[in-house]
């Protein structure tokens, strides 16, 4: 009773103003005397309201530091190979190469053989019967080759036997380089031969000869047999 006779007298007492304002109009229906009441409970919440629009795009900052490097990841499985590419441009010509050897071909080069029966033992056989001696590095009249171009040469000889025994020495130079032993069969033509690899410097000499006697000198030629000697060079000048 008390808190209402208080609400009263606060209604009751003017207001600043009371002069110029008029009391509100009461509301529609209400009665002579009508008094506020307590204010009621909050009411509950209302629903959420919809979203709103997009904002505009903010201003592009600064870029910022690279990130750390990442582990390497595993190794991918191999591609197809691709299409051949077009061909590429010739290249630059490389640089011009040292001479070469001379051009010039070494030529020496003999074959001959045993006109008569008749030689001597103990000296050059004397090989008159000319195959091939275009150089003329051999001569006929010693029964020598004279080396005239330095270099390795082969050298062959074939010998028919007949009559006697047969010893034959290739020469170096007054030294014996090569040894065939024939022994003559009765009533038989044999052959015996043998060929060999020299370095020749210029100057050098190499011819066949007989040696130890008239006994080992079966060395034979006739119209349908012949004894041969035969010589040519290989390479020019290989040994330093």
């Amino acid at each position: 009773m008390l808190l209402q006779g208080a609400l009263l007298l606060l209604l009751a007492l003017p207001s600043h103003g009371e002069d110029n304002m008029q009391d509100p109009p009461l509301p529609k229906g209400a009665c002579a005397g009508w008094m506020a009441g307590i204010p009621g409970h909050p009411g509950h919440n209302g629903t959420p309201g919809r979203d709103g629009r997009d904002g505009t795009p903010g201003e592009k900052d600064e870029k910022g530091d690279p990130g750390l490097v990442g582990p390497k990841g595993d190794t991918g499985e191999t591609g197809i190979t691709g299409i051949e590419g077009p061909r590429g441009f010739p290249g630059t010509p490389g640089r011009k190469g040292e001479p070469g050897e001379s051009a010039y071909v070494y030529r020496s080069a003999f074959s001959v053989g045993l006109e008569r029966q008749v030689t001597v033992p103990n000296v050059p056989i004397r090989f008159t019967k000319i195959f091939y001696n275009q150089q003329n590095h051999y001569d006929g009249t010693t029964g020598k080759f004279l080396c005239n171009i330095p270099g390795l040469y082969y050298f062959s000889y074939h010998i028919t036997v007949y009559l006697k025994d047969v010893k034959v020495s290739l020469y170096k130079n007054d030294k014996a380089l090569l040894f065939t032993h024939d022994q003559f069969q009765d009533k038989n033509v044999d052959q015996a031969s043998g060929s060999v690899l020299l370095y020749l410097e210029k100057g050098d000499q190499v011819w066949l000869q007989v040696y130890e006697g008239e006994n080992h000198n079966g060395v034979y030629a006739d119209n349908v047999n012949d004894s041969t000697f035969t010589g040519f060079l290989l390479y020019h000048n290989i040994v330093e």
